[in-house]
């Protein structure tokens, strides 16, 4: 009983330690004004030029934190607050969302491999539960494999989604300075805000391959017992 509490409090504490990091160190920065006097908007349309994805529009969307790139619609949207907002958060957090729109351009393997998972890691992520739960319930072990196979599809999607999100922060800095649109002084927090943001999808992978061993283990122990 004593491991099952400690395992529920780490899977809670991790994704929460996370998120509480990337929040305050994005609040932090979010009040530093960048140097070069530029907005999110405006870094991002630079580094998109320079790359020549002129077709690739810039919108402002609403919320904190809910920059991405939508590859279906070749649109970089950003939050309000990194849209017209001139600080070194904002700038590194539009960067990291060109990144992906480069990766997209230029086929990079595990982003296309991230889209192809999409539709099996989502079927995972609704079904999997059911199909184990009641699978181990039942004694159905066909229905229980199945959902496990499912949640380790869901698992692999959160890995793969690693490389990627890397990538995106690394091809950021890389343009970041290359263009000048920081200073020096300016790289060391905007590293700081990226990899911040990376924590969280660190934290993810982990709690879902520990989700998965504890089905596994599920697994494995109900048959045993019923041998």
């Amino acid at each position: 009983m004593g491991i099952y509490l400690l395992y529920f409090v780490i899977i809670m504490i991790i994704p929460l330690w996370a998120q509480a990091k990337v929040k305050g160190t994005y609040s932090r920065f979010a009040q530093v004004a960048n140097q070069t006097g530029y907005t999110g908007a405006q870094a991002a349309r630079v580094i998109l030029d320079q790359h020549g994805l002129y077709h690739v529009g810039i919108e402002e969307i609403g919320g904190r934190l809910t920059d991405h790139y939508d590859p279906r619609d070749k649109v970089l949207r950003l939050s309000s607050e990194n849209y017209h907002g001139r600080s070194i958060a904002g700038i590194a957090v539009a960067a990291h969302e060109v990144g992906h729109a480069i990766q997209d351009k230029e086929n990079y393997a595990p982003l296309r491999f991230r889209h192809a998972l999409v539709p099996v890691a989502n079927l995972g992520s609704n079904l999997s539960y059911f199909f184990i739960i009641i699978g181990i319930l039942l004694h159905f072990t066909q229905l229980a494999v199945l959902g496990i196979i499912f949640f380790a599809a869901a698992v692999l999607f959160q890995l793969v989604t690693l490389p990627v999100e890397f990538n995106a922060s690394s091809r950021a800095m890389a343009q970041l300075a290359d263009l000048g649109l920081i200073t020096s002084e300016e790289r060391s927090p905007a590293r700081k805000v990226l990899s911040a943001a990376a924590l969280t999808y660190v934290a993810a992978a982990l709690v879902a391959v520990l989700e998965l061993l504890r089905f596994v283990f599920m697994f494995l122990g109900t048959n045993n017992n019923e041998e």
